[in-house]
C-alpha cells in the first residue's frame, strides 16, 4: 500500500482520539472549570453538532481546491481547535477550542476516502480506505486509552497537546506523501443535494441519528457510571476503554461482513443487539465483572452498527456519494450529540449515572423502528418515487 495511506491513517487517529478521548477525561475537565459533569458532557455534545454542520458545508466549500490543499487545511483546523482546547482558561473556550477541532472531521474523512480509493488499483480500493478507517478504529483501542493515562498522570491538558503533536505528524505526512490530485473540474453542487429530496435517504440519516444517540446517552457518562456506580478505581478506566475498544474493533469488522450478506438483517440485528446491551447495563453497571462484561459487548454491539448504517445512505444517494456520506457523518455527529445530552439531563434530574443506559435502549429502538420503516419501503418501490 502507499506510504499516503500512513498519513490519511494518522490523522484518522488523531482525530478519533480527540473525539472520544473526552469521555475518560469528563470529571477532571468538569473539576478544573467547575461545572458539573453533565455540563461538561455539553464538550461532547458541541463537538458532535461542529461535525454535523461542518461536514456539509466544508465539503461544499472545498470541492474546488485540490484534495491535498483541502485535506492541509482541514489538518490545520484540527491542530489550532486541540492547542486552544490544551491552553482554555474557561469553559467557553474550551468549548470553543473543541468546536474548531470539530470542523474538519466530516470532510477530513469523506475527502480522505477519495484521496485512499485514488492511490490504488480498482480491485484494491476498499483495502485502501479501510485501511485510513482503521485509525479511527485504532484510536478507540490505543488513543484513547493512552490519552487517558496521561490526562491522569500529567493533567487533561497534556492529552490535548499530545493530541495537537499527532495533527502536526499528519500534517506532515499529508505534505511530504500525498500527491496533489486535483478537484474535480465542474463539481455540481447543484446535483449533490439533490440527493436530499429522496426520502429514503432521510430516513437513511435519522436511523444513524437515532442509533448513535443511542450509544452517546450511556459512552458520554462510562467514566463516572464505572468509578460510581460499578466501583472501579479511577485508573482502573485507561483499561476499561481498552476492553470497550477491542469491542469496537470486533463489531467493526463484524458489521462489515454480516452488511456484506445481506444489508438490512444486519442493521435490524445490530440495532436490536445493542438496545438489548443497552438495557442489560442498566443493571449489569453494578457489579464489576458484569459491568466490564457488558461494556465489551456494549463495544462490539455499538461498532456492528457502522458498515449497515454508512451502506445505507450510500446506497440510497447513488449520483451523489461525497455530500452523502459527508452528511452522514453529521448524523451521526448530531446523535452523538442528542445522545450525551439526554444523558445529562437524565443525571441531572437525580436519575442516576445508570440511566443513559435504559435511555440509550430506548433511542436504539427507535432507530430500529425507523429501519424498519424504510425496509418496508424497499419493498414498496412506488411509494419511495412518488
Amino acid at each position: 500500500m502507499p506510504a499516503a495511506l500512513l498519513a490519511l491513517a494518522i490523522g484518522a487517529f488523531g482525530i478519533g482520539t480527540t473525539e472520544f478521548v473526552i469521555m475518560g477525561l469528563l470529571p477532571d475537565v468538569a473539576a478544573t472549570f467547575t461545572v458539573s459533569i453533565p455540563t461538561a458532557g455539553l464538550l461532547i455534545s458541541g463537538y458532535a453538532l461542529g461535525v454535523t454542520v461542518g461536514a456539509p458545508i466544508l465539503t461544499g466549500l472545498g470541492s474546488r481546491w485540490s484534495r491535498k490543499k483541502l485535506l492541509l487545511g482541514l489538518m490545520t483546523l484540527f491542530i489550532a481547535g486541540n492547542v486552544l482546547s490544551a491552553v482554555a482558561p474557561t469553559y467557553g473556550l474550551m468549548m470553543a477550542g473543541r468546536l474548531v477541532a470539530s470542523l474538519n472531521h466530516g470532510a477530513f474523512f469523506g475527502v480522505g476516502a477519495v484521496v485512499a480509493a485514488s492511490l490504488v488499483t480498482e480491485a484494491r480500493k476498499a483495502s485502501a480506505i479501510a485501511l485510513m478507517f482503521t485509525g479511527l478504529t485504532v484510536a478507540n483501542v490505543l488513543g484513547v486509552p493512552l490519552g487517558t493515562a496521561l490526562g491522569h498522570a500529567f493533567g487533561w491538558r497534556s492529552t490535548f497537546w499530545a493530541v495537537a503533536g499527532l495533527g502536526v505528524i499528519g500534517f506532515a505526512g499529508i505534505l511530504a506523501l500525498v500527491p496533489d490530485l486535483k478537484a474535480d473540474e465542474n463539481p455540481h453542487v447543484r446535483k449533490e443535494l439533490a440527493v436530499f429530496r429522496r426520502p429514503q435517504v432521510w430516513l437513511a440519516l435519522l436511523t444513524t441519528s437515532l442509533g448513535w444517540a443511542g450509544i452517546f446517552a450511556s459512552f458520554t457518562y462510562i467514566a463516572p457510571m464505572m468509578t460510581g456506580v460499578a466501583g472501579f478505581s479511577e485508573g482502573m478506566v485507561t483499561w476499561l476503554l481498552v476492553i470497550f475498544g477491542l469491542g469496537l474493533v470486533a463489531g467493526n469488522l463484524l458489521g462489515g461482513k454480516l452488511a456484506d450478506r445481506s444489508l438490512m438483517p444486519a442493521m435490524y440485528g445490530s440495532l436490536g443487539a445493542l438496545a438489548i446491551v443497552l438495557l442489560l447495563f442498566t443493571f449489569t453497571a453494578h457489579g464489576q465483572v458484569t459491568a466490564a462484561i457488558t461494556l465489551v459487548l456494549f463495544g462490539v454491539a455499538g461498532f456492528a452498527t457502522v458498515a449497515p448504517l454508512q451502506t445505507r445512505v450510500l446506497s440510497k444517494a447513488e449520483g451523489a456519494p461525497a455530500m452523502a456520506s459527508a452528511a452522514n457523518i453529521g448524523a451521526f455527529n448530531l446523535g452523538n450529540a442528542a445522545g450525551a445530552w439526554l444523558g445529562g439531563l437524565a443525571i441531572d434530574g437525580g436519575l442516576g449515572y445508570t440511566a443513559p443506559n435504559w435511555i440509550g435502549a430506548l433511542l436504539a429502538l427507535a432507530g430500529l423502528g425507523v429501519a424498519l420503516c424504510s425496509g418496508a419501503l424497499d419493498r414498496r418501490p412506488q411509494l419511495v418515487h412518488a
